[in-house]
């Protein structure tokens, strides 16, 4: 099992709501401490990958950061934006080309639901019309379906999105830190069948920076390095059932979560077994309990067990969504797969304080998801 990638300096900036703040100057707070975090200044940097759905041009943030000559490229990929920027950092350090650069997500969305043009994904306006680019739609029909054919109750969706508020109480970064109840959660209005509004996540602001080297001279930078052992993103396949996909096709096939998942996992040599701690898109709490079996973490129909027993809690033995995910941080795009690997660059440093995984974790696992139907995955050792 090779080790070419570290990362050596995270930032953050928090999620939620900053009014006055602009993304761009929350992406540059999030990188400038990436930056002291490695002990190293922006003009000592090769390389630069960024990305924001809502917020500006990642490139233009050399204005503040240094306008110091480096090649700064723009990344979009829809949720998978800072998962699709680390991808190419990676790419970059593997292939020889450099040696130390900047990963930098960001974004700054208005409130309310996201509005999205159906043209923009090739879809018709029929689309649109039907209520289908409404993703709470879309995601309350897919989890429907999921716990049809896998005979799990729904009460399991309670019991997730309070999991996320619990963690996200313990986590000063995120957005939602008041714990609330299932009763709570089971009460909230009903948006889309079964998924009340607290299983839901919101579109939010917030900006996350990592700092990649060459593992080789990760030792520069820091004495606690964590490596990036493989990062992968997938899109859908003909048959597999997707958010902004304007068919059901007869077959059936595996979604793109299953293939990068599967993929990173062959890529970095480690087995679902070995995992210590995960961060799983949770756009809804149906999402985490979906993502959990294909991601290939537990089998389908098994999740309802583990979650019971408390397996996904922080001190369990399959810790989830460790920092409250999604549901407790908010979505914003372009930084929240990178918040995924800042809360397990954490968890392994065991700097993760009142939320961290008990027994010194070895292994951190990633996975972001979204539209046209991509998924992102990243692993993770120290």
């Amino acid at each position: 099992m090779s080790a070419d990638v570290a990362i050596v300096g995270i930032g953050i900036h928090p999620f939620g709501r900053t009014p006055g703040v602009s993304g761009r100057r929350q992406a540059v707070v999030a990188a400038r401490a990436a930056l002291a975090d490695a002990g190293v200044g922006f003009a000592d940097l090769q390389f630069a990958f960024g990305g924001s759905h809502s917020a500006g041009d990642a490139d233009t943030l050399v204005s503040e950061l240094g306008l110091t000559s480096l090649p700064f490229i723009n990344v979009a990929n829809g949720c998978a934006t800072g998962g699709s920027a680390l991808i190419s950092a990676y790419a970059a350090i593997m292939s020889g080309l450099h040696d130390l650069g900047i990963v930098i997500g960001f974004d700054k969305h208005e409130r309310g639901a996201f509005n999205t043009d159906p043209a923009e994904h090739g879809i018709g306006a029929w689309y649109g019309e039907t209520g289908l680019m409404l993703t709470t739609q879309f995601f309350g029909m897919k989890i429907q379906r999921y716990l049809h054919r896998t005979g799990m109750d729904a009460g399991v969706l309670t019991k997730i999105a309070a999991k996320a508020f619990r963690n996200g109480a313990l986590n000063p970064k995120a957005w939602r830190r008041t714990p609330l109840s299932e009763a709570e959660i089971a009460a909230s209005p009903m948006i889309s069948h079964p998924l009340t509004q607290y299983m839901y996540c919101s579109p939010a602001e917030g900006a996350v920076a990592l700092v990649l080297c060459r593992a080789d001279r990760a030792h520069h930078y820091t004495d606690r390095p964590v490596f990036l052992r493989g990062a992968t993103l997938r899109s859908r396949r003909y048959g597999s059932f997707e958010v902004f996909s304007p068919w059901l096709a007869i077959e059936r096939a595996d979604s793109p979560t299953v293939d990068a998942a599967r993929a990173v996992f062959e890529q970095a040599g480690i087995g679902p077994d070995e995992v210590d701690v995960a961060q799983l898109q949770d756009t809804e709490s149906g999402a985490e309990l979906m993502h959990m079996a294909e991601t290939g973490l537990c089998a389908h129909g098994e999740q309802d067990g583990l979650i019971a027993e408390g397996a996904t809690e922080i001190g369990g033995r399959l810790p989830v969504n460790t920092d409250g995910g999604c549901i407790a941080n908010g979505e914003p795009i372009g930084a929240s797969g990178l918040r995924q690997v800042y809360e397990n660059v954490l968890q392994l440093r065991g700097d993760a304080g009142a939320h961290q995984v008990p027994g010194g974790p070895r292994v951190g696992f990633t996975h972001v998801y979204g539209a046209p139907g991509i998924s992102a995955c990243t692993l993770l050792t120290r």
